[in-house]
């Protein structure tokens, strides 16, 4: 189903091959600092800033700030240069850029915080991708004092105190309104920490970009709404059961909604029938309002020889009845080879008898704290590097593993992909029983289990973003994001 997609790089790989892609396109690795100041000067620009302040390290990304510097300074605007050491002598390209906005009448001051008071904005030059320790104290301070002003910040590349790899914050990171990031984009700032630290992330890939790309292999892939082709119209003699059967198995006593959503996000994301086993009590309130569904509490065995994939998870609890039904299911599927989509409580029994099922169509939907017991670490842990952390789960289960949060990412154990659409209007309880829902649904249509987890991933995360920009984030329910799913997937 992708028709497109970004490709996203470790900054090693950025580091390891920028010289020679410049160096193949003609130009030196100077005239692609110039480039990137020029780019800087252009994104300033939006900020509409009568008195900019700038912050210039010792590293590549002063040498960018210089000359953004110079450029805003010959466009008649104000600007101030303060650097965490003025008088260092700075290396390479950077001392060069250094020195021309010293001989264009530049100053370069010692931080205040007075100067920051003064400012409109701030152009973040201070640490680059090179950072992989934490933060010294004088930095930390100048961090601090820049995120409490809630001035805008552009920060150059990267944003200081964030590891480009993991987008960790080493001790403490700056918190940009936007981020210019050069030649690719660095994994760590498409998810988790990075992508919030980052804010509205631009790319400029300094016009060398399809040298750089015949020279690096992308460790990821972004995709987002745009990078699908729709699902292909139905036949017009179709019935019910050409567009899948999906049981959704969940829904202890007292947890009935979790299972409701996801099967009624099931219907509306297009799967031809849905069926639900859940515990006795929880028979009524899935019923009521929704008679599409067949909701029924016994003869599990008979629902699984009917469905074509299953979803296991959503309410079902920890009990002697879910690990019973939990049993049943994960055999079932294994033996007949049936696709299956577990979330929630269905991790948790995975995790605590992980070596007992081998799932060769399985897609785990774990937020960070299922991901920690599924591979036994914590939840920080997890955080800090996301990117190894589903990898290590999708190849410790043999399945598409999804790590929800912002940058939802996608491993099968060999591809990494990562969403770009969603918000945090999707931050609220039932949320991911509903992509749960649609993921069934899709691969009750037909879909591979990679393709299932990825356009499920998307369509609901740019659900969320269409909630929220209708109604705003805040007070959003996962039911509001059925009709929009609906629309989204014709």
């Amino acid at each position: 189903m992708l028709n497109k997609q970004r490709h996203i790089y470790t900054k090693e790989q950025v580091r390891s091959y920028e010289g020679e892609a410049a160096k193949q396109c003609g130009i030196d690795l100077f005239t692609l600092m110039q480039r990137a100041g020029e780019s800087v000067y252009k994104q300033w620009q939006s900020f509409n800033a009568k008195l900019t302040l700038i912050i210039a390290g010792n590293g590549n990304n002063a040498g960018d700030a210089y000359i953004a510097a110079r450029l805003i300074k010959d466009s008649g605007a104000e600007v101030k240069v303060c650097a965490i050491d003025p008088a260092k002598t700075l290396s390479g390209d950077a001392a060069k850029a250094k020195q021309l906005w010293l001989d264009n009448g530049g100053i370069v001051n010692e931080f205040t915080k007075s100067d920051l008071d003064c400012c409109d904005c701030v152009i973040d030059g201070l640490l680059g991708t090179g950072l992989n320790s934490p933060v010294r104290e004088k930095y930390c301070e100048i961090i601090t004092a820049i995120n409490q002003s809630e001035k805008p910040v552009l920060s150059i590349d990267v944003p200081s105190g964030i590891d480009a790899n993991t987008g960790e914050v080493l001790g403490a990171a700056i918190q940009a309104t936007k981020t210019l990031t050069f030649i690719a984009i660095k994994q760590g700032l498409s998810t988790g920490t990075g992508k919030q630290h980052a804010g509205e992330l631009i790319l400029d890939e300094l016009a060398i970009e399809d040298t750089f790309s015949q020279l690096a292999s992308p460790c990821a892939h972004l995709i987002n709404i745009d990078s699908f082709n729709r699902l292909g119209s139905r036949a017009l003699n179709s019935h019910k059961g050409n567009h899948g059967k999906l049981l959704c198995v969940g829904g202890n006593q007292g947890t009935a909604g979790a299972i409701r959503l996801s099967s009624e996000a099931a219907l509306r994301a297009g799967a031809g029938m849905v069926k639900v086993y859940t515990h006795q009590s929880s028979i009524m309130p899935i019923s009521i309002g929704r008679p599409e569904l067949m909701v029924m509490s016994e003869n599990l065995e008979q629902a699984l020889e009917w469905a074509t994939c299953v979803v296991l998870g959503p309410g079902l609890g920890q009990d002697e009845w879910a690990k019973k039904t939990f049993c049943t299911v994960m055999h079932y599927c294994q033996e007949h080879n049936m696709p299956l989509v577990l979330d929630a409580d269905a991790l948790n029994l995975l995790a605590e008898n992980a070596s007992a099922y081998t799932l060769a169509q399985c897609v785990l939907t774990p937020h960070s704290g299922e991901a920690a017991r599924l591979i036994s670490k914590n939840t920080s842990e997890i955080e800090s590097n996301r990117f190894d952390s589903v990898r290590l789960c999708a190849k410790r289960y043999n399945a598409t593993c999804i790590l929800k949060g912002a940058g939802s990412l996608i491993d099968n154990g060999k591809s990494t992909w990562v969403c770009e659409n969603g918000n945090a209007a999707l931050a609220v309880g039932g949320s991911g029983d509903v992509l749960t829902g649609i993921i069934g649904a899709l691969l009750a249509q037909g879909l591979s289990i990679d393709e299932a987890a990825r356009y499920g991933v998307t369509l609901h995360a740019r659900a969320g973003e269409v909630a929220a920009e209708e109604q705003g984030q805040r007070g959003m329910l996962p039911s509001d994001l059925f009709q929009i799913v609906r629309s989204l997937i014709n």
